[in-house]
């Protein structure tokens, strides 16, 4: 490592936890920029091992002063691609934002729909960035490029098989009538079951909120890590189809789809939850909630 190159990464280089953490984290963080996807705290925390999300700001931050300083060098503007996390409750990063968004103006006191503008704008700026694994080979940091060849190969070939099991079918009855199992406020209805959608698919089940239209697909403790790679690509596809319909029909396109499973989500598929920014609610159990 050059000199220059040794200043450059000094506050990602250091040996605090946070230090550590910023090395681990960046290249996470250029891997969803190269797939399109911003990620929540929780699923960045959780992917890094780290129990509290709050604890991210000092990592982050690290980050942010690591290329500002290398923007300097290379005399050209690298994007804060620390902006791509973001607060689930929000949908906004955090306030140690406002530093590396003072482009933009003061973000702090603009209103809520400009900071949203802003975020945006932003992470336009993030994937369009040609050199983000210049960035990585300069510092140097290993790429976190993803390779889930083999799990997608096998979510592919088995494709399960026979009709609907009871399992599946007493899951998906217990969301619709408990939205608050998927994060919905208690003031939202209770949805429906085996809601059809004009690409010929059909949502396990379907909330129409005042703001929003959430679909969840669930998979009970039947499924295997086939079936629910299966599911995180069909939430994909549903959410895709979901905004299509809310254009035609002249609505807002506040749209998303949930993985719902009955057991634990496999740790291992934690990268592709995140790189297919796939919301998922794990261990939700009818059984557990009759005592």
């Amino acid at each position: 490592m050059s000199r220059e190159t040794a200043r450059i990464a000094a506050p990602i280089a250091g040996d605090q936890l946070y230090n550590q953490r910023a090395r681990v984290a960046l290249p996470l963080l250029v891997r969803q920029a190269e797939a399109g996807k911003p990620i929540t705290y929780s699923d960045l925390a959780e992917e890094l091992g780290m129990p509290n999300p709050r604890n991210l700001n000092y990592p982050l931050g690290s980050i942010g002063s690591t290329l500002e300083s290398l923007s300097a060098l290379w005399a050209e503007k690298i994007p804060p691609i620390q902006c791509l996390v973001f607060n689930k409750n929000t949908g906004l990063p955090g306030e140690g934002i406002n530093f590396f968004l003072r482009e933009w103006g003061d973000f702090k006191s603009l209103p809520r729909r400009r900071q949203k503008e802003v975020v945006a704008g932003a992470h336009a700026l993030i994937y369009a960035y040609p050199r983000w694994e210049a960035v990585l080979e300069v510092l140097p940091l290993p790429s976190a490029a993803p390779n889930f060849a083999t799990v997608v190969s096998e979510a592919s070939r088995d494709r399960g098989g026979g009709g609907e099991s009871d399992e599946h079918r007493i899951l998906k009855e217990y969301v619709a009538k408990n939205p608050q199992c998927i994060g919905l406020p208690s003031s939202v209805s209770a949805g429906s079951n085996e809601v059809s959608l004009p690409s010929g698919d059909c949502l396990d089940v379907s909330f129409r909120a005042s703001d929003e239209w959430v679909a969840a697909e669930v998979k009970s403790a039947l499924s295997n890590a086939a079936d629910v790679v299966r599911g995180m690509f069909q939430c994909v596809k549903y959410r895709a189809v979901m905004e299509a319909v809310q254009a035609a029909e002249g609505r807002a396109r506040e749209a998303r789809a949930v993985l719902v499973l009955e057991g634990p989500f496999a740790q291992e598929l934690i990268p592709l939850r995140n790189v297919l920014g796939i919301e998922v609610f794990e261990n939700i159990s009818p059984k557990s909630s009759r005592g």
